[in-house]
């Protein structure tokens, strides 16, 4: 496996490669492209881009999985759950009370993290060295474009 180097020939000036792992997790979480922080990650909520439209780095063979929504109940768990022990402790509201309260807020907070911390992953992910091709095939056919996705 080969780490993905963008092309130094080009004669852009954004092709350095990152120079840390955490500005290329900020450059994901913020939807920027993890190595020239300028082209956009996703083209719709979820979906990757297939190239930065600025460097070119191939973002959409990249698979982040189970790993960022894994992550992001791990984040929101830790935020979520402390203050609602706290809550049933101290005032030992009812149960109806609770279910009113705290799903609707898991829910928002789930779905107001999944987009930075895939961003994240990803960028973590182009930084570590993966390109796509750790799945068998050298280079993953192009997915077919769909208007909203």
């Amino acid at each position: 496996m080969t780490r993905w180097e963008p092309d130094r020939s080009a004669p852009a000036p954004h092709t350095t490669p990152v120079t840390s792992a955490w500005t290329s997790i900020w450059r994901g979480a913020r939807n920027r492209c993890p190595v020239c922080g300028e082209g956009k990650v996703f083209q719709g909520y979820l979906r990757l881009v297939d190239a930065c439209e600025v460097c070119g780095t191939p973002l959409g063979r990249l698979r982040a999985d189970d790993a960022p929504p894994y992550f992001v109940i791990f984040i929101a768990g830790h935020l979520l759950i402390p203050p609602v022990l706290w809550i049933e402790r101290a005032y030992m509201p009812p149960m109806w009370l609770h279910m009113v309260v705290w799903l609707p807020a898991f829910t928002i907070a789930c779905i107001l993290l999944l987009r930075p911390v895939k961003g994240a992953t990803v960028g973590w992910m182009v930084r570590l060295g993966f390109d796509g091709s750790e799945h068998g095939t050298p280079e993953a056919p192009p997915r077919p474009r769909t208007p909203d996705a």
